[in-house]
C-alpha cells in the first residue's frame, strides 16, 4: 500500500495496538486522509479503558475538516466512566466510511466483542498497528501475544500490520529502516501482510507513507 486511503476498502476500518504503538494518531491520519480526499467518514473513539491518548482530542480539528467523531459522553473530562458514544450506532449504519479507535488489549478490545455480529454485517477490516520501540512489543513474539490477545477479546480478525515504529519527535531515519525486520518477522509469525511502514511528515524516506505527529503531548 502506498497511502491510509488505502485501507478503508471496507464499511469499517478499526486500528488497534496496545498502548505507545501510535494507534490513534494513525486511526485520526486515516480520517484526515479519507476527508481530504472528499470522501464522508467518521470516527469512533473506542477506547474506552485508556484515557490518555485518544481520538477524542482531536474532535476540533477533525470535525473543522468534515470529519464527524463519535465520542463518549464523559471524554476529556473529570468523569472517569468507561462509555460508548451515544451515536455509536453511525459507526455500522452511517454513509460513507467509518473508523473505530480501539483500545489494544483484552480488555480495551472487548468493546468490539459486544457489537461482533454488527461488524461482521456492515464489513469491517482491522489493523494492528505495530511499535518496535515501545518495551511490550519490542520483540515481534511480544507483538503476537497482544495480537492474538486483542483477536480472543473481540471474536474478530487482523487483516494486516502498519508498522508505525517511532521514537516521537527523536524518530529519524535510521529508526524507521532498523524497525523493518522486527515489522516483517511479526508478518511472518502472524501470517499477516506488512501493509505499509510509517514515517514523520518532515522525514523523506523510500517506499513508507508519510504520517502526521497530531496526538496530544503530555508536556
Amino acid at each position: 500500500m502506498t497511502s491510509f486511503n488505502e485501507l478503508a476498502t471496507e464499511k469499517i476500518t478499526i486500528i488497534s495496538g496496545p498502548y505507545g504503538s501510535g494507534k490513534t494518531n494513525v486511526a485520526v491520519n486515516l480520517a484526515m486522509s479519507l476527508a481530504e480526499s472528499g470522501l464522508e467518514c467518521r470516527i469512533a473513539d473506542l477506547d474506552i479503558v485508556n484515557p490518555y491518548f485518544r481520538s477524542a482530542d482531536n474532535k476540533e480539528l477533525l470535525e473543522k475538516m468534515g470529519v464527524t467523531t463519535l465520542v463518549p459522553e464523559f471524554a476529556n473530562t473529570s468523569v472517569d466512566i468507561p462509555a460508548l458514544p451515544q451515536n455509536y450506532q453511525l459507526l455500522f449504519n452511517g454513509s460513507g466510511k467509518s473508523i473505530a479507535d480501539v483500545g489494544g488489549d483484552g480488555d480495551g478490545a472487548a468493546v468490539l466483542g459486544l457489537s461482533h455480529d454488527d461488524y461482521i454485517e456492515a464489513g469491517y477490516k482491522m489493523y494492528f498497528v505495530y511499535n518496535r520501540y515501545r518495551y511490550i512489543t519490542a520483540e515481534p513474539e511480544g507483538a503476537l501475544e497482544v495480537l492474538e490477545e486483542i483477536k480472543r477479546a473481540s471474536g474478530l480478525d487482523f487483516h494486516g500490520i502498519i508498522n508505525n515504529s517511532n521514537l516521537g519527535l527523536e524518530t529519524d531515519e535510521e529508526a524507521i529502516l532498523n524497525s523493518i525486520p522486527y515489522a516483517k518477522k511479526l508478518s511472518e509469525i502472524s501470517n499477516l501482510p506488512l501493509l505499509f511502514t510509517t514515517a514523520p511528515d518532515w522525514l523523506d524516506i523510500e517506499n513508507t507513507v508519510k504520517i502526521k505527529d497530531i496526538t496530544k503531548k503530555l508536556f
